[in-house]
C-alpha cells in the first residue's frame, strides 16, 4: 500500500492568525527552527502561508522598479504592481500584510508521490493538509519527505 500524506504529516501544527504580529511570527520561527507556518482564520480554514521569504522584505527593503523617461513619460521596465506588493510587505506589521495568500494545500489521502510532485511543481517547501471543508488537519514539509526517504531500507 502506498504511503499517504496522512502517514507522514505533522498533526496539529503550529499556526498563526492573520492579525498575529510579525514580531511574534519571527520568534516562533526562530524558537522552533522552522521556515514557515500555515495561516488560519477563526474556523481553522487555511487562508495563507507565512514563510521566511515573506519576512525577508522586512530586513532587505525594496528597490524601485527600473524605468526610463521618454518624451516626458515614465515607462516602467518591470511591473509597478509588484513593487507596490513588495513595499507593502516591507512595511507590514501583521501576518495578513505579508503572507502568501494562495496557499498550495493537499489532503491526507493523497499519495506521498503526488504530494512530493505538487511541492516540486509549485516550488513550495510545505503543504498545509486540509480536510474536505478546508480546515487544517496537518502539515507536510520537504523535511518530512527526506526523513521518510532516509528511513527506507536500501
Amino acid at each position: 500500500m502506498p504511503t499517504t500524506v496522512a502517514d507522514l504529516m505533522t498533526r496539529s501544527p503550529v499556526v498563526v492568525k492573520p492579525q498575529t504580529s510579525l514580531k511574534e511570527v519571527i520568534k516562533i520561527l526562530a524558537d522552533r527552527n522552522i521556515g514557515g507556518l500555515p495561516v488560519v482564520d477563526e474556523s481553522n480554514k487555511v487562508v495563507g502561508v507565512i514563510s521566511e521569504s515573506d519576512l525577508m522584505w522586512q530586513e532587505t527593503g525594496v528597490t524601485p522598479p527600473p524605468y526610463i523617461v521618454f518624451l516626458d513619460s515614465i515607462i516602467f521596465l518591470e511591473s509597478p504592481a509588484r513593487y507596490e506588493q513588495e513595499l507593502h510587505k516591507a512595511f507590514g506589521q501583521t501576518v495578513e500584510d505579508v503572507m502568501t495568500r494562495e496557499a498550495v494545500t493537499t489532503t491526507p489521502d493523497k499519495s506521498l508521490r503526488e504530494a512530493a510532485q505538487l511541492m516540486h511543481d509549485r516550488r513550495v517547501r510545505r503543504l498545509p493538509v486540509v480536510d474536505n471543508s478546508g480546515r487544517l488537519v496537518g502539515i507536510l514539509t520537504r523535511s518530512d519527505i527526506i526523513r521518510f526517504m532516509a528511513s527506507k531500507p536500501d
